[in-house]
């Protein structure tokens, strides 16, 4: 075969300017050093309720099982959730909102982001950001637009507003938030999305730790508000709740405005929902919250644990009690990147988290730091390497040097 000159071979322009996912990364560096304590990825140590894991053995007696589904989930499970929705975060059924499964949360973005811009069409990030919403963005074609948080990683409502042009399609809020851990005031989030609805802009919320909440913290659906419906998306995982990573089952809550084009979407990128994972799911949303409460406090305490270490005297860095999710973000007081930082301490302290840098938070040395996959006293040892990595990345590598 002649290829042409000049002709290369190689990703699309589009997908050359997605950032590289940081986790695989780490992942590598992890296996490289064994004995590696991970600090790193959000997800809990727990598994599914048994009976959600009994409900996905019995699947494929029947041979309707082994057919494709409905695009936006079966039935039961679009029961399930409504009924869930009801009972936890006050979205009532109705003809004006549609629920469709999806595998994951992060597929319920990439629906949300595929069904509400056009290429060159912008979406507002409060900064820190997850890094997944950024990539699914540009992976769109669309631009995300970073909009710093205040101080104490609340929403800045004013720089929200500032930031949109005729371009906004749409503001992303996740609450509990991840990177930060941080649960947005219910004032904020409601400011928040009424913005959006004066400004003809979409409200897309990520409320996949929902159920980690920490010291009297309340968690807040903004697609609860009345006036809220028809430009709010919600999305929701039972990754992280029901210990459900691998089996990547989400939904979320559209305006049926959107059902069409979500419906398009799905069907193309996935069809339907894998089937297992939703018989699965239908039985874990059937358990409910409770599930996650029974793992909470053990959660609870190994934050504690983790808060502690980081905030005793002499350790060179700053962190505040976060009031949700499964992390803690510390700014590190080194002149080292964070990226090298988190190098390091897999390398020679034996220690994982995730570079901030990652979630865009470029001012100073960023850590994610999780909590929620390991048992307290692994956690402890963890938090113990982590204290001695920091200060010898400190007294080498001063901030100020």
């Amino acid at each position: 075969m002649t290829v042409a000159p000049g002709v290369r071979f190689g990703p699309s322009r589009r997908l050359a300017a997605v950032q590289p996912p940081v986790i695989p990364i780490i992942g590598r560096w992890i296996a490289d050093t064994p004995g590696t304590i991970s600090l790193g990825q959000g997800i809990v140590g727990y598994g599914p309720p048994p009976a959600a894991i009994d409900a996905a053995r019995r699947f494929g007696a029947d041979a309707a099982d082994h057919l494709y589904g409905p695009v936006e989930g079966e039935p039961a499970l679009i029961d399930a959730i409504e009924r869930k929705l009801a009972r936890d975060n006050g979205i009532a059924a109705g003809d004006d909102i549609r629920v469709v499964a999806t595998a994951g949360g992060n597929l319920a973005f990439m629906n949300a982001m595929l069904a509400v811009t056009d290429p060159g069409d912008e979406v507002i990030l409060p900064s820190p950001y997850y890094f997944n919403h950024e990539m699914a963005i540009v992976m769109a074609g669309a631009r995300p637009v970073a909009v710093p948080m205040r101080a104490d990683h609340q929403l800045d409502v004013d720089a929200i507003a500032a930031a949109m042009t005729p371009q906004t399609r749409a503001v992303v809020t996740v609450s509990p938030n991840n990177p930060t851990g941080a649960v947005y005031a219910g004032p904020d989030l409601a400011a928040v999305n009424r913005l959006c609805g004066a400004r003809g802009v979409f409200h897309v919320h990520d409320e996949a730790y929902e159920y980690f909440v920490y010291d009297g913290a309340t968690h807040v659906s903004p697609g609860s508000r009345t006036d809220a419906r028809a430009h709010t998306i919600s999305l929701f995982s039972l990754s992280k709740a029901y210990g459900m990573a691998s089996w990547r089952m989400g939904y979320m809550v559209i305006p049926v405005a959107l059902q069409d084009a979500v419906s398009k979407i799905q069907d193309t990128i996935l069809i339907c929902p894998p089937g297992p994972s939703q018989k699965a799911a239908t039985v874990a949303l059937g358990v409910g919250r409770s599930w996650t409460a029974r793992h909470l406090p053990a959660i609870a305490r190994a934050r504690r644990v983790l808060l502690d270490a980081l905030s005793a005297p002499g350790v060179p860095c700053e962190v505040s009690p976060p009031g949700g999710a499964l992390f803690l973000f510390v700014r590190a007081r080194t002149s080292l990147d964070a990226l090298a930082v988190t190098e390091r301490l897999t390398a020679a302290h034996r220690v994982a988290v995730v570079p901030g840098s990652a979630f865009g938070a470029r001012n100073g040395c960023w850590l994610r730091v999780s909590f929620g996959a390991a048992d307290e006293a692994t956690v402890a040892e963890g938090s113990g390497r982590l204290v001695t990595g920091l200060g010898a990345i400190a007294r080498e590598h001063p901030e100020n040097a």
